[in-house]
């Protein structure tokens, strides 16, 4: 027997006299353990999520999360030895087959590697050390949108992310399937801290000195109120100091009182036209992406 594969065995827990190494049970509980996880399906704090793909396998070994363990199938074993050297040494390698590997995945085209990994999640001190750019999700439902912001969120420097729920909306787990794809392993990197009430957070950043600049539509409604102050262009936000930016639900936006009580709030105008009044407002991922690049232009975090 190879080292390599002596080596492989013991890491799964598995004698080194087996006939094979292999999972050949659909019925295993590694296998149950990956396919609850792969689907979102886990529930509680201690849970393991699934990341599936050598870019998310990569992007949560180099997170800090802890690893419970790595699934690999005959076609996934090409990536093992550009990963191996940094999965853990008490996390089992286990080894499937293609057919079962298909089984337990979340993806169409699966490519033959998976993990279960349990992030850690931040505490506010923590994101909001230094002088912070936070983005602050509240209320956005859409799963590939929360994904898309925090994989801007990461390219344009911001430091850390906070998901809150308003007005009783929730916003989409950052670290469900779908939305663990669309951020390309930004919810895993970026420090993200989760649950807290939207009024809450809006108080304890006041506190902590950090402005909270809420993203409004470009003609806002009734519901910011007559007496709140005229909304800034992206350009006119002084985005230098410790800066929270808020992202309010794809449909309703962010409610009038989180608005209101922001210390500024921010409109991407549109181009003039005849035309222009169709499109009501941006995309929420499309929005925070212009405004997170503004903010990256000012604070000289650009390459």
């Amino acid at each position: 027997m190879k080292p390599a594969l002596r080596t492989s065995r013991l890491r799964a827990g598995m004698s080194s006299s087996a006939p094979a190494d292999v999972i050949s049970s659909r019925e295993n509980r590694w296998l149950k353990r990956f396919r609850s996880a792969l689907h979102g399906a886990d529930s509680g704090a201690d849970s393991a999520i699934g990341v599936e793909g050598p870019h998310l396998v990569e992007a949560a070994l180099g997170s800090g999360a802890r690893v419970e363990a790595v699934l690999i199938s005959h076609s996934g074993e090409r990536h093992l030895a550009r990963l191996q050297s940094k999965i853990p040494a008490d996390a089992p390698i286990l080894r499937t087959t293609d057919r079962l590997f298909a089984g337990v995945a979340a993806t169409e085209a699966p490519q033959g590697i998976a993990a279960l990994v349990h992030p850690r999640e931040a505490s506010f001190d923590e994101i909001t050390r230094g002088c912070p750019l936070l983005v602050v999700l509240a209320g956005v439902q859409d799963p590939g949108n929360v994904g898309a912001i925090l994989r801007t969120a990461e390219a344009m420097g911001a430091t850390a992310a906070a998901t809150c729920s308003v007005a009783g909306v929730g916003t989409s787990n950052p670290r469900a399937p779908k939305a663990l794809r669309a951020s390309a392993g930004s919810a895993l990197r970026l420090p993200l801290m989760r649950g807290a009430a939207a009024a809450t957070m809006l108080l304890q950043l006041r506190v902590a000195g950090i402005k909270s600049i809420a993203a409004c539509p470009a003609t806002p409604d009734g519901a910011v109120g007559e007496g709140a102050s005229r909304a800034l262009r992206p350009w006119e936000v002084d985005w230098n100091g410790p800066a929270a930016l808020w992202i309010g639900n794809e449909g309703a936006g962010l409610p009038g009182e989180i608005a209101r009580s922001a210390d500024a709030r921010v409109t991407i105008p549109q181009a003039a036209g005849s035309d222009a009044g169709a499109v009501e407002s941006l995309n929420a991922a499309a929005a925070a992406t212009i405004l997170l690049y503004e903010a990256a232009r000012q604070r000289g975090t650009l390459t």
